[in-house]
């Protein structure tokens, strides 16, 4: 059941990503392009999305275990850390410059976009390489 979920729930994020431009290139860096040719349309995305997930955490709060099974994760550390800086520009910088997102850019294989295959294919990379680049950072630091 729990799979069938996911699986849905991935579904039907991926048509909303799709259907509010997220999927678009050219329309995300017109979001990020606050002093030049500005598109705030995204804004209206955000909302959409904030909205119900505050809903969803309110719900979350009162319930003793997940409804279908399991057990909620521990809740972040409060702590603003190097590595949430890092990854933080890392993020913010990859998406400036490709115009995607991680879950952007999986939806975006779907229409088939050479430019969202290649930034998927980079981040997959990314993500195998990170933890023995972090290894490698952690043990440059002590020594």
């Amino acid at each position: 059941m729990r799979f069938l979920a996911a699986f849905l729930s991935g579904g039907l994020f991926g048509i909303g990503l799709m259907i509010s431009g997220m999927t678009d290139t050219r329309k995300v860096i017109g979001w990020l392009d606050i002093f030049g040719d500005w598109d705030p349309t995204l804004a209206f995305v955000m909302g959409g999305a904030i909205i119900p997930m505050a809903i969803a955490w309110q719900i979350a709060a009162r319930r003793a275990t997940p409804a279908l099974g399991g057990t909620f994760p521990a809740p972040p550390e409060p702590r603003l850390g190097r590595n949430l800086v890092v990854g933080s520009v890392l993020f913010g910088a990859g998406w400036g410059l490709a115009g995607l997102c991680p879950g952007p850019a999986i939806a975006s294989i779907v229409w088939g976009g050479v430019g969202g295959a290649v930034f998927l294919v980079t981040m997959i990379l990314g993500m195998v390489a990170a933890p023995s680049i972090k290894q490698s950072l952690a043990g440059a630091q002590t020594t």
